[in-house]
């Protein structure tokens, strides 16, 4: 169990004698002393950091699951005991028990830390093996967890330094279950304090523009689960979708005439981009030629990367039309039903608003006029007043016995939550295989599956809760100084949005809204 007692501890490479006769084997192995303290046991445990051990080549590390956590592990025979970080163990089930003696174990750089705690039954998962096992709970700075001799022994376990490999040996045949990590440099981050320190030192200094790279999406093949439902991924949406039990209505106010604007002007690169789009709606079958009183102004708006996006303004339209007041949901509420999830998928719906159909005696109000022609639309357009509440229903409709349990539906997003991989795993399966049954599609590159950490609605979420999106807080910070009351009421309800991550907030925003206060 340690090395009380015993004089000298095997271990790698070249060892030195101290003072009081204990002797030191290897790269940070301590001798326990000559002399045993009455009622103390003592172990060992092996010294290294990330970056040394995937470079050394009598060292096993790489990673492994514990709860589904992807935890950094040290496979040690010269430890005598199995640990696991107290950071690590405070994010995974179960509780802290204490380990019925007290354990020192010894340092090399000396001295040693007392551990008074264990935890019991930790299901960890290596390679395709799950195995369940108690560690002792200490805190370890390079690695999450080192499994030592004990674990070893316990599981017959063979070492192959020279292969970097663990083999145990099951039902008579070898079975290889760990094969270490190669070698790689973790980025090393310091505070500003450490690089003046540094500086003053002499050390050399480089500045350096760190930015973001473009990452591959992975293809549909490579994601599990996803890849047996190519079909709600397609790569464009054709035709028009299926009667559903829920269309699109545009009620007007009573009384009412038919509203007509006449096309604004356009640049000639305006009007050759908005021939090719009329015809790409003409081929879907999303709009038809139109003979409607009505008529609306077409205008481009351009996307991030540069190309242009046709916009209806439905303005005046949206004046006359009644409001629909069906709810949509509060953000934090939906947010509240994520306690205890670890792993998520966010699904975004492709083109979601042209999965919905417009009501027949309504497809007239949403013509458009442009130079080509005049047109309206069969499918729900963007720019309508009322249109994120049909879908936002139909979605609602869609996955109402899986609301509130492992789905959450915003509009045109899909967040589908669990608490493990296995869960994860029939939930998905269940999510995908409704929306594929009720033809509603997905843009594959903009979904997310099998993450631990998802931006959800200007919100970041993990199994450690729920934080502000930075890229939020960044447009809070940078917002210009508000000169009128309408610029006033834009700042306060976007940073009345995240009220619910600042204590006291209505006191601190008090100033401006006294500002908003008529008199």
């Amino acid at each position: 169990m340690g090395s009380s007692g015993s004089g000298i501890e095997r271990g790698r490479g070249r060892g030195t004698n101290n003072r009081n006769g204990s002797h030191t084997i290897g790269r940070g192995i301590s001798g326990a002393g000559t002399q045993a303290t009455l009622g103390l046991n003592h172990a060992r445990i092996y010294n290294m950091t990330r970056e040394e051990a995937p470079a050394s080549n009598d060292v096993i590390s790489g990673t492994i699951l514990i709860f589904d956590v992807e935890a950094y592990a040290l496979i040690d025979p010269g430890s005598t005991h199995s640990f696991i970080s107290s950071k690590l163990a405070s994010k995974i089930p179960g509780e802290n028990s204490p380990l019925g003696y007290n354990l020192m174990v010894r340092l090399p750089v000396g001295g040693g830390v007392m551990v008074k705690n264990i935890r019991k039954g930790i299901s960890i998962k290596i390679g395709e093996i799950n195995l369940f096992l108690d560690l002792i709970v200490m805190d370890l700075r390079e690695f999450d967890v080192v499994l030592g001799m004990d674990w070893l022994a316990q599981n017959k376990a063979v070492v192959d330094c020279y292969k970097k490999e663990v083999v145990i040996e099951s039902s008579g045949e070898p079975r290889v279950v760990f094969v270490s990590d190669r070698q790689v440099i973790p980025v090393c981050v310091i505070s500003a304090i450490e690089v003046r320190r540094l500086i003053s030192e002499g050390c050399e200094v480089y500045l350096a523009n760190v930015i973001d790279t473009k990452m591959d999406t992975p293809t549909l093949q490579e994601i599990p689960i996803v890849r047996d439902f190519s079909e709600v991924f397609p790569d464009d949406l054709l035709g028009l979708p299926p009667q559903r039990k829920i269309d699109f209505t545009i009620e007007t106010l009573l009384g009412v005439a038919p509203i007509s604007i006449v096309p604004y002007r356009m640049a000639p690169i305006e009007l050759r981009e908005l021939k090719k789009q009329i015809e790409e709606l003409l081929e879907k079958g999303f709009i038809r030629p139109s003979t409607s009183p009505w008529g609306a102004p077409v205008l481009f708006v351009k996307k991030k990367d540069g190309s242009m996006r046709l916009c209806i303004n439905y303005r005046q339209l949206n004046r006359v039309t009644v409001k629909n007041i069906y709810p949509l949901p509060r953000i934090d509420d939906l947010l509240d039903q994520l306690k205890g999830a670890t792993i998520f998928s966010k699904i975004d719906m492709r083109s979601g608003y042209w999965q919905l159909r417009i009501a027949e005696k309504d497809i007239p109000k949403t013509a458009f006029r442009t130079r080509y022609g005049h047109y309206e639309f069969l499918v729900m357009p963007f720019g309508l007043t009322n249109a994120p509440i049909p879908f936002m229903a139909l979605m609602n409709k869609t996955f109402q016995e899986y609301l509130d349990q492992f789905v959450v539906v915003f509009i045109d997003d899909i967040l589908v939550y669990s608490r493990n991989r296995e869960e994860h795993e029939q939930h998905l399966n269940i999510v995908l295989q409704t929306l594929e049954e009720r033809k509603l599609y997905a843009k594959l590159s903009k979904c997310v599956f099998w993450v631990k950490q998802v931006v959800f609605f200007g919100h970041v979420i993990s199994g450690d809760g729920v934080m502000l999106d930075p890229a939020k807080v960044k447009a809070i910070m940078e917002w210009r100084t508000p000169k009128n009351v309408t610029e006033i009421r834009s700042f306060i309800g976007l940073a009345g949005y995240y009220r619910r991550f600042v204590e006291g907030f209505s006191i601190i925003a008090s100033p401006l809204t006294k500002l908003l206060r008529k008199g």
